[in-house]
């Protein structure tokens, strides 16, 4: 797959999400900021990273851990200032690493100005208002001012839903507006103002927060997408090197819909937890509960991830990128229950040698686990199997008390560290050459010297089974194999193949062999 628009430093990044709260925290109050992440930029440099991307770093009552927003064009507080933004982007572009921004579009805080107004003023549109007619009925909540009726929630009651319109009308349901009523053409003129804001500032673009909720009742997400190819066409006009990416998880549909990249996540389709769900952290009955492949037993398939995959990189026709985490801010870390830091170099081999955008959440990089049991901060608990908060703790930047995040008294830290007696940390990783850390930073260095590796190019699946085995661009072997049993299968023409990152796997005249939690990459004889 050729990607054939967007900008084109985007089709080599290798992007690294921050949470912003816990990874570096300059000033001792327990809260990580830009400040902390600046005097990181050395490691990110280091490790390989190109594209940095923030959750929500905006004002907010934090309700929701910034994803609700009450000032989308000023820095939280706790963050620092709107200068010290500007400034971390620009000591981070003099490093070679852009910065990209979380876009909340479909909602704000309920305390934000213009909620506050439109909660005093019937005759403001920009939420969704009905009367009293649907009251208990799910997403709708009691209005907490003056004006009569409900709002329309997007995810939390305190999030209201931003109208965008609805793609279907309903006579009677008389509040649904068309999408291009006045209410609605002022949130995407909102939208576009944002953006430019920060674009004009130096950042490099944007994440898009629940990409797929704006228009509401829109069968097929047509109108939705209308909406996003309306912005990406501007964004090409007036800021053509800016990236537009999606939390939707369908790449197919968001692509289609104008954004250039979209992410393979838990919340839809089998192709992300089918990888990496192993059921101990993070979970929801509604993703499904099959073994997934990164199994120490052998138990999953990558079937599942092997067909999804194909079948959005069919329907995007080159247009955009698929991109595969390694985790995220809502899914449990890839070092989670039975599955430890040890088994987790074969998944960062498929990470950085399949043809997708390869995205680190913070710590990963050192097998940082997944924390069970951590109480309720900023809206991290959505059910009983469902806490986020364990996949937000500090960076663990050394092996000191605070672990290097702040100097803070450890019951003023946002969220607590990981108890372990073993936890890992940057600095004893950077010391080991043996470490995963270092494996990370091997391999992300041979996928930017080596274009066969990269975002889309070709892809030969030889085995989808236990090793996974495939050539990438005619000339790479990659076998991986995250089981504890040992496996071989037949591979022709492997005479002459040269090891380039081998861990436990072995390639010979008869094919490979592959050792328990290994992986191997392999430069082919052409001649053979």
């Amino acid at each position: 797959m050729t990607v054939s628009s967007g900008p084109a430093w985007l089709n080599d990044s290798v992007l690294y999400q921050i949470y912003p709260q816990t990874f570096a925290d300059s000033d001792g109050d327990g809260i990580g900021d830009f400040a902390g992440v600046e005097q990181r930029l050395e490691y990110l440099q280091w490790l390989g990273v190109n594209t940095v991307w923030f959750s929500p770093c905006f004002a907010s009552p934090f309700g929701d851990a910034g994803y609700d927003v009450a000032d989308y064009l000023t820095v939280a507080p706790r963050y620092g200032t709107n200068d010290d933004l500007v400034r971390l982007v620009d000591a981070a572009r003099a490093r070679g690493i852009r910065i990209m921004l979380d876009l909340v579009a479909g909602h704000t805080s309920d305390q934000h100005p213009w909620f506050l107004r439109s909660r005093d003023d019937a005759a403001d549109h920009r939420y969704v208002w009905a009367g009293d007619e649907v009251a208990g009925r799910p997403g709708w909540v009691p209005s907490p001012g003056p004006r009569s009726g409900h709002y329309l929630q997007n995810f939390f009651d305190i999030q209201p839903a931003l109208n965008f319109g609805y793609a279907r009308l309903d006579a009677a349901e008389p509040w649904r507006q068309p999408v291009d009523a006045e209410g609605p053409q002022a949130n995407r003129a909102a939208l576009r103002e944002i953006m430019a804001y920060w674009l004009d500032r130096g950042v490099a673009g944007f994440r898009v927060d629940m990409a797929a909720s704006l228009v509401k009742d829109d069968p097929g997400f047509v109108e939705t997408s209308r909406l996003w190819r309306e912005m990406r066409a501007w964004l090409d006009r007036s800021y053509p090197d800016a990236a537009l990416l999606s939390e939707w998880s369908d790449p197919a549909a968001a692509v289609a819909a104008g954004f250039h990249a979209d992410f393979f996540l838990h919340f839809r389709g089998r192709a992300f937890g089918s990888l990496w769900n192993n059921l101990a952290g993070t979970h929801d009955p509604a993703w499904g509960d099959g073994p997934c492949y990164f199994d120490a037993e052998g138990a999953g398939s990558v079937a599942e991830f092997l067909a999804e995959w194909r079948q959005a990189v069919d329907a995007a026709g080159g247009a955009g990128h698929i991109a595969l985490p390694s985790s995220n801010h809502d899914f449990s870390r890839l070092a989670c229950g039975p599955r430890t830091r040890d088994q987790l170099a074969p998944a960062f081999a498929l990470l950085f040698t399949w043809p997708t955008m390869p995205t680190v959440y913070y710590g990963d990089e050192i097998g940082m686990r997944y924390v069970p049991g951590l109480p309720d901060k900023e809206g991290s608990v959505l059910g009983e199997t469902y806490n986020r908060a364990g996949s937000r703790t500090p960076m663990q930047w050394d092996g000191g008390d605070g672990a290097g995040f702040s100097t803070a008294p450890a019951e003023r830290f946002y969220l607590p560290l990981d108890p372990s007696p073993d936890r890992p940390d940057v600095a004893g990783q950077r010391a080991d050459s043996g470490s995963l850390l270092h494996t990370v930073r091997r391999l992300i260095a041979l996928r930017r010297d080596t274009p066969a590796l990269r975002t889309g190019g070709e892809v030969e699946v030889l085995h989808a089974g236990y090793p996974f085995v495939y050539v990438r661009g005619g000339t790479h072997l990659v076998v991986v194999h995250p089981r504890r049993e040992p496996a071989a299968v037949p591979v022709p023409n492997l005479a002459g193949a040269r090891p380039v990152d081998v861990r436990g796997v072995e390639a010979d005249g008869a094919g490979v062999t592959a050792g328990p939690f290994s992986y191997g990459i392999f430069l082919l004889d052409p001649a053979a």
